[in-house]
């Protein structure tokens, strides 16, 4: 798959361009469904599947305030993508005068004089154009204007409910891991280099990987899960433990530490990344260090049945 940043190093060969809009935040089910059918047109028609992406999000330009966590980075993004067969994916900076554009002007301009389109496929909740006033509906009666089709997807649905990444974010927030991996069609994963913490985990026999995640990418909420670490091609299984350190701190800010299933190298500086499973409990603030070794060996034996059962269903 070929990543083109900026519109304008994009060139067209000729071959008809099928082309997918949105965001695609977690490229969760919805998005899935949306990018297969996509990838399957353009193929029987012998032409280009790409998908278009405003980067950062239009949120945190607009109203940074309220911008929304991003659920993957957009190297994950490019990855699952790939996976799902698109031939190109084409980032261009929104900034200010992209958001002032009309959703006609979004059409005439980008879909059509640059892009030349032949189709186009959006969600069925997909907005477009200044304050996001272009609707699905109104993309298709400009597509019979400037002649290309329009394929509006319906909602995907998990156990009754709308796939979407707003719900994904809050079942994240909840630990509701198996909700959100339902949805998203995969493990949720966070990524991040391993950075100095406060070396408290090894002189207590329990060393962590600490991870310095990206502020704008979303974390599940505090408590301690099981969840599988890959580092350098290889998956090792984990106990991570997110959040502020009760036993310790009356402050301090949300950490992601990660021990390290049979493990004992040196990761400092490297990105790694977490594949959550299941959660296992909720933070807690202990009355000492020995009560929290305690738990932490009880979290630890169950992160290991966890992750060993789902490896062994994997064989």
């Amino acid at each position: 798959m070929e990543v083109v940043r900026e519109i304008d190093n994009y060139t067209n060969n000729e071959d008809p361009l099928f082309l997918a809009l949105g965001n695609f935040d977690g490229v969760h089910r919805g998005h899935q469904r949306l990018i297969g059918d996509l990838v399957q047109k353009a193929r029987a028609s012998k032409g280009i599947a790409a998908a278009f992406i405003f980067e950062p999000h239009p949120a945190t330009v607009l109203n940074p305030s309220r911008a929304p966590k991003l659920l993957v980075s957009a190297k994950r993004k490019a990855e699952l993508m790939k996976e799902l067969g698109l031939d190109k994916l084409i980032y261009n900076r929104f900034d200010s005068a992209i958001a002032r554009c009309s959703p006609e002007e979004f059409a005439k301009t980008i879909l059509v004089e640059r892009l030349q389109i032949k189709e186009t496929f959006v969600g069925f909740n997909y907005s477009f154009g200044h304050k996001g006033l272009g609707t699905p509906q109104l993309l298709q009666e400009l597509g019979k204007k400037y002649t290309f089709r329009v394929n509006i997807i319906p909602p995907v649905e998990v156990n009754g409910q709308v796939v979407s990444s707003s719900i994904i974010r809050r079942a994240l927030d909840a630990g509701d891991i198996q909700l959100a991996r339902e949805m998203l069609g995969y493990c949720p994963m966070l990524e991040g280099e391993v950075i100095e913490g406060e070396k408290r985990g090894g002189t207590i026999g329990f060393p962590t990987a600490n991870l310095g995640i990206r502020a704008e990418l979303n974390i599940p909420g505090k408590g301690v899960y099981a969840a599988f670490a890959e580092i350098e091609g290889e998956n090792f299984g984990a106990a991570v433990n997110i959040g502020s350190k009760p036993t310790f701190h009356q402050e301090y800010p949300v950490s992601v530490e990660a021990n390290l299933i049979d493990f004992d190298r040196q990761v400092y500086g490297q990105d790694i990344r977490l594949y959550f499973l299941q959660k296992i409990r909720d933070e807690r603030k202990f009355s000492g260090v020995d009560e929290l070794i305690k738990q932490i060996k009880i979290d630890r034996e169950q992160a290991i049945r966890i992750y060993e059962s789902i490896e062994n269903n994997r064989k």
